[in-house]
């Protein structure tokens, strides 16, 4: 028996349902086109993708920028929330903290190859990643990220 189990773990092949293959991390120049349902990256034009979580501290403190980006940045870019909670759930938190979206997407970060939250991409009107800042920006460097949104 001992042979058989040898033989299985490290001379065959593995099945391809024991393969996991991890998303490729979303990196300036990745494309998200076609992988967020709904979202129209030709229609926005420019898009702040904010990649957010209900159960993020650092989510959370970053909400006072997010608010400030969505008064100072007016409409360009068009800011989409991915969430991996429910769109209503999603709906109920960004209300609580005062935060406007254009758009909730309820996705899983992974997926996108996002490693953490809150994760921030800049997003052209071709589905590619053209900045992208994650964790919570310090407040030294706010203003530099508010003046890059600005830019139109």
């Amino acid at each position: 028996m001992l042979s058989v189990v040898i033989v299985k773990t490290y001379l065959l092949p593995a099945r391809a349902s024991n393969i996991h293959i991890a998303a490729a991390n979303a990196n300036v120049g990745t494309s998200l086109k076609g992988r967020l349902p709904g979202v129209d990256w030709s229609k926005n034009g420019r898009t702040l993708v904010l990649a957010i979580s209900t159960q993020c501290h650092f989510c959370t403190e970053s909400a006072p920028f997010f608010r400030r980006v969505k008064e100072e940045a007016g409409k360009n870019p068009k800011m989409v929330a991915l969430l991996p909670q429910s769109v209503t759930e999603a709906e109920r938190y960004l209300s609580g903290q005062g935060v406007k979206v254009d758009q909730i997407v309820q996705v899983q970060p992974g997926t996108l190859g996002i490693r953490g939250t809150p994760t921030l991409m800049l997003v052209n009107h071709k589905g590619v990643i053209t900045k992208l800042w994650t964790g919570k920006i310090p407040d030294s460097e706010q203003d530099a990220v508010l003046s890059i949104l600005k830019k139109g």
